[in-house]
C-alpha cells in the first residue's frame, strides 16, 4: 500500500460512494478523513467516513490503515451502547466504513443543562466503556464529540481509532480531528497520559474512568473539573489542577445527590491511576439511583473443554491465540513472554519498544489447575528475577513477582498488547 498510487475521491451531495451510497450530507471533516451522511437504495441512513489516503504522505499509509481497520473490528463489538460498523470497503484505494446514522446528535446540548436524563446518559455511556473493557479495548478520546444519540434516545459511543492504541503525537490522536479539537481533547486526559513516563506506558480502563469523570463532570455543572480551558495559556495551569487531584467541589454544592456525585467524582478523579476506580462497576456502583439500565452480557467464553488459552485482543498479532495448556504438555510448567524469540511465547511488536526482552510468566500448576501471571522472569546468567520495564497489568491491576491468579475473562496487559484470558 505504501507505493500504491490511490485517486483522489471528494464526493459532493447526490454523488454516489462505490455506486451503493449515495451522499446526502458532509457531518465532519478532519486532516485525512472526511464523514458524509449517506443512504442505500433502500434510503436507509448510514454515516460514512472515508479515509483520503491521497492525502496520506505513503510512509504512514500502512500503519494508518492498519488503525482504520481495526476501528471498523471494534465497531463490530454488539453492544446497543456503542455506534455499529456495519460495512468496510474501498474506492479508488481509499478505505471507507459503513455505520449507524445517530440522528439525535452529540452529547454537547446536554453540558450543564440540568436534564433529568443526564444520570441515565452516564449509566449508558459507562455500559459502553464496559463493553469495550472486557474486549480488550480502551477509548482513549472519551468526550462530548464521541457520545452520539440513536434515533432511539440511547447514548452511544463512536470514535474507536485510537481505541487501545498508543498517542504517539497528539497530532495523531484523531485523523479526522480539527486543531482546535485536538487540543480540546486534553481536558479530559488523565495526568499519566499527559505526562507518560516510560513505566506508565500501558493504557489501561482507568484512562477512560478519570476522562468519564471530566465528562460527567461538565454534564452535571456546565464546567470543567480543573478550571476554565478555552486557550493555550490554561492549559499548563489546567493540567497542574489535574495532576494534584485538585477539582472544584463547589460546583456540586447544589446538586441533587451531591455525596454520591462527590464519592463518583473522587474516584474517578483520583491523579493517582492505582487509586482510581479500577473498573467500570466501581463507578456504577456510585452513580445515583436511577431506573435501572441491564447491563449488556459480556462476551460469552465456552465452557472449558480442551484447556486455556490467551487471546490477542490488542496489538499487531490482533487474533492469534496461544493455546497455554498445549504448551504445558511438553513439560514446560513456566511460559515465558516477551518480544525476544527464545521466549514460549514470543509477542511481535514492530511499531514500538514497550514490551521487555523477557516480561513476563504464566505457569500452572496441574493438580489445582490455577494459573498465575507474575511479572518478569528468572534470569539465570545475573541469578536474579528481572521485572519488566513497563509493567505487566490484569484488568487494572499491576501485577508484581509474587503473582496473580487468572480467572476467564481477565485482559492481560503488557505495553500496547492486550491479551484475554480464556478457555476452549
Amino acid at each position: 500500500m505504501n507505493n500504491r498510487t490511490v485517486d483522489r475521491c471528494d464526493y459532493n451531495v447526490g454523488e454516489y460512494i462505490n455506486n451503493r451510497y449515495r451522499v446526502s450530507q458532509t457531518l465532519g471533516e478532519g486532516s485525512f478523513g472526511k464523514v458524509y451522511r449517506v443512504t442505500d437504495s433502500a434510503s436507509k441512513d448510514y454515516a460514512l467516513k472515508l479515509l483520503r489516503l491521497w492525502e496520506v504522505p505513503p510512509e504512514i499509509r500502512k500503519p494508518l490503515m492498519e488503525r482504520f481497520e481495526m476501528e471498523f473490528k471494534t465497531g463490530q463489538i454488539d453492544c446497543d451502547y456503542l455506534v455499529r460498523s456495519l460495512d468496510y470497503g474501498t474506492v479508488g484505494g481509499n478505505p471507507y466504513i459503513v455505520m449507524e446514522y445517530c440522528s439525535g446528535g452529540d452529547l454537547t446540548p446536554y453540558l450543564g443543562s440540568g436534564s433529568s436524563k443526564i444520570p441515565l446518559i452516564c449509566q449508558q455511556i459507562l455500559i459502553g466503556l464496559h463493553a469495550l473493557h472486557t474486549r480488550g479495548k480502551v477509548h482513549r478520546d472519551l468526550k462530548p464529540e464521541n457520545v452520539l444519540f440513536k434515533s432511539n434516545g440511547i447514548a452511544a459511543l463512536t470514535d474507536f481509532g485510537i481505541a487501545g492504541d498508543r498517542n504517539k503525537r497528539m497530532t495523531e490522536r484523531n485523523i479526522f480531528g480539527k486543531p482546535n479539537q485536538i487540543f480540546g481533547t486534553y481536558a479530559y486526559m488523565p495526568p499519566e497520559q499527559v505526562n507518560r513516563m516510560r513505566g506508565e506506558a500501558t493504557v489501561l480502563p482507568t484512562t477512560d474512568i478519570f476522562s468519564f469523570g471530566v465528562l460527567a463532570f461538565q454534564l452535571l455543572t456546565g464546567s470543567l473539573p480543573f478550571g476554565e480551558l478555552s486557550s493555550h495559556n490554561e492549559l499548563a495551569l489546567y493540567q497542574k489542577r489535574g495532576k494534584n487531584g485538585d477539582w472544584n467541589r463547589q460546583k456540586l454544592t447544589q446538586l441533587k445527590h451531591r455525596e454520591q456525585w462527590q464519592q463518583l467524582f473522587a474516584g474517578c478523579l483520583n491523579p493517582d491511576f492505582k487509586k482510581r476506580f479500577q473498573s467500570v462497576q466501581e463507578v456504577l456502583e456510585h452513580l445515583p439511583a436511577i431506573s435501572q439500565v441491564p447491563m449488556e452480557r459480556g462476551y460469552c467464553l465456552p465452557q472449558t473443554v480442551n484447556g486455556f488459552c490467551i487471546r490477542i485482543m490488542q496489538g499487531e498479532e490482533y487474533g492469534k491465540i496461544y493455546q497455554l495448556s498445549e504448551l504445558i504438555k511438553y513439560g514446560n510448567r513456566i511460559l515465558t513472554i516477551g518480544r525476544e524469540r527464545d521466549n514460549l511465547l514470543h509477542i511481535t511488536e514492530q511499531q514500538s519498544a514497550y514490551i521487555s526482552r523477557h516480561h513476563c510468566t504464566i505457569e500452572t500448576n496441574p493438580a489445582t489447575d490455577k494459573w498465575i501471571i507474575r511479572d518478569g522472569q528468572w534470569q539465570k546468567e545475573l541469578k536474579l528475577w528481572q521485572e519488566s520495564s513497563n509493567g505487566t497489568y490484569v484488568n487494572s491491576t499491576q501485577v508484581t513477582k509474587q503473582g496473580h491468579i487468572l480467572k476467564i475473562g481477565d485482559i492481560i496487559s503488557i505495553g500496547d498488547v492486550k491479551m484475554r484470558f480464556e478457555n476452549y
